[in-house]
């Protein structure tokens, strides 16, 4: 079983991978002038940014319990999940 700290860096590191491969896409959906491919990144992006506003409220919240944030932070992972959806990442 993983610890808080173990399960927060885990999902840091997926977002940090994740949201270095959205960056890659979107300046090649720039490049090739593709608008509805660039939307659909910068909507990703949008829920990568919720996700990570939610670890760093619960880094924030010094003694708060990662079980008060798990369920928010898993919520907005899962609409991040959806986002990239048809996304090749």
């Amino acid at each position: 079983m993983e610890t808080t700290g173990q399960e927060v860096g885990r999902i840091e590191t997926r977002l940090r991978q994740v949201g270095t491969r959205l960056d890659r896409m979107l300046a090649k959906a720039d490049e090739a002038g593709t608008q509805a491919l660039r939307e659909q990144i910068t909507h990703a992006k949008d829920k990568h940014a919720v996700v990570q506003n939610k670890l760093n409220a619960f880094r924030a919240a010094h003694g708060e319990k990662w079980d008060n944030f798990r369920g928010s932070v898993e919520s907005a992972w899962r609409d991040f999940d959806s986002a990239c959806k048809g996304l090749a990442l």
